[in-house]
């Protein structure tokens, strides 16, 4: 009986190939999302407000952090202290909307600044899917995508 356990175990890892064992439990899930920001209350009053994020309590209780929910078991967390810089389109955060027709007036109303891929102010950006797609920076350049993907 051993003798067979040993191979089927065997087996088993050949099936599954090196390393590949410890993903049979399912893959990694995001957690959260840490930015480093330049003024805090300036970016938390900007996730909280555009993109509606509501906040979450967070441990340090040291005035430096804000935790908000972006998912079912996902969180944003924003970190005072970083310096400004600039930031490219390339690397975005990207959320989902419902409706995106009323999210974009949404800001407009709030006066946020939003366009296409390639900066034309108002406009969405489709995808090779059918997905449409706008674009608008933080309070500190970070670039965000949303669009009305429905997966």
């Amino acid at each position: 009986m051993r003798k067979l356990l040993s191979y089927c175990s065997v087996a088993l890892l050949l099936t599954l190939g090196p390393g590949r064992a410890a993903w049979a439990q399912g893959p990694v899930a995001l957690n959260h999302i840490a930015l480093y920001v330049v003024d805090l209350q300036k970016s938390a009053d900007f996730y909280k407000n555009v993109l509606l994020l509501p906040e979450l309590p967070e441990p340090f209780k040291d005035g430096k952090h804000v935790w908000l929910r972006i998912g079912p078991h996902s969180q944003l967390h924003i970190i005072q202290g970083n310096k400004v810089q600039d930031h490219d389109i390339n690397t975005h955060l990207a959320f989902s909307v419902k409706d995106l027709p009323k999210f974009m007036a949404h800001l407009d109303k709030l006066h946020v600044r939003y366009g296409s891929w390639k900066g034309e102010a108002g406009q969405t950006t489709p995808r090779p899917d059918g997905i449409k797609q706008i674009y608008l920076q933080d309070p500190d350049s970070f670039w965000l995508e949303v669009n009305d993907d429905k997966f």
